[in-house]
């Protein structure tokens, strides 16, 4: 009996051990992102949305006209 547990033992401690040290150390190296610059000029969409916005304000704008065809009514 004392055998079959010391073979038992030096088993399980030599799976042990060899797995213990397999592979070795493992080093991730992280690499810089490399990003695209965009170029100077380049027109975003916010300058296009204003121009929009300031033609449309010209264009449809308030009206100054009277609805009433200017008489007033004084009811006194």
């Amino acid at each position: 009996m004392k055998k079959i547990l010391g073979t038992a033992l030096v088993a399980a401690m030599a799976v042990s051990a060899s797995t213990a040290y397999a592979g070795g150390p493992v080093t991730i190296v992280e690499e810089p992102e490399v990003v695209a610059e965009k170029p100077a000029s380049s027109v975003g969409i916010l300058p296009l949305l204003l121009v929009g916005v300031v033609l449309c304000v010209a264009l449809c704008g308030g009206d100054d006209e009277e609805t009433g065809g200017g008489q007033t009514v004084d009811n006194q």
